[in-house]
């Protein structure tokens, strides 16, 4: 199973990301410089949190026309499973491969701490780890994080059974608690929470090794 994370200007948890990914796969990601214009063959990639670029302009805006993202584009609607994280989710968003925006946090405050969340969907490419699970803990960290989306674009995101992951006590004033969409082609997620956070009893919690296990067991 090959895997890759892509790395941008103030990315902060893309060795997070890459050691979940060892943990679930046994072999090291590639770890892809934004810069670059292509990305190594890849069976997964994730976008990482952090804050890319500083967050200027809006978060994510900057780091969705980075070199680097023609490529993911061009694979993602081929079909390669794409994981956004927080940061990542924002860049999916501002790249159009996800709808929907992620605006400040309705509080104006930054949060940061466990959440439980809803496994809304447990029957995608990324939630077979989490097969009958109700409810997951995963760790929030941003500031931008406020899901919104037209009322109509909601409807059909219900209705398509593509919300994956909902806040049980929203932290950022999320439309309908959303914390994770999936695209219409069921291979592109993008999630606010940080299952990467989440992959040893040492680190608080074990559900996003699960999360990352299933998604290695399903592409395999």
């Amino acid at each position: 199973m090959k895997t890759a994370v892509i790395v941008f200007p103030a990315s902060n948890c893309d060795r997070d990301a890459a050691t979940a990914l060892e943990q679930a796969t046994g072999t090291a990601p590639h770890m892809v410089w934004h810069g670059e214009t292509e990305v190594p063959d890849a069976d997964f990639i994730v976008l990482p949190g952090g804050f890319s670029y500083g967050d200027y302009l809006r978060s994510g805006a900057m780091a969705a026309r980075s070199p680097i993202m023609a490529d993911i584009i061009r694979k993602a609607e081929a079909g390669v499973p794409l994981l956004g994280v927080c940061n990542g989710f924002q860049v999916l968003t501002e790249a159009q491969l996800l709808p929907g925006a992620l605006m400040r946090n309705a509080g104006l405050d930054f949060v940061c701490g466990m959440q439980t969340l809803q496994v809304v969907n447990d029957d995608t490419k990324f939630t077979g780890g989490l097969k009958g699970r109700s409810y997951v803990d995963f760790p929030v960290a941003h500031h931008d994080g406020n899901y919104e989306a037209d009322e109509e674009t909601l409807d059909r995101l219900e209705g398509e059974g593509r919300v994956v992951f909902r806040y049980v006590a929203n932290p950022n004033g999320s439309a309908r608690n959303i914390a994770g969409i999936v695209n219409e082609k069921g291979n592109v997620l993008g999630m606010m929470p940080h299952p990467e956070r989440v992959i040893s009893p040492i680190l608080g919690g074990t559900d996003g090794a699960a999360f990352f296990k299933g998604i290695i067991e399903a592409l395999n």
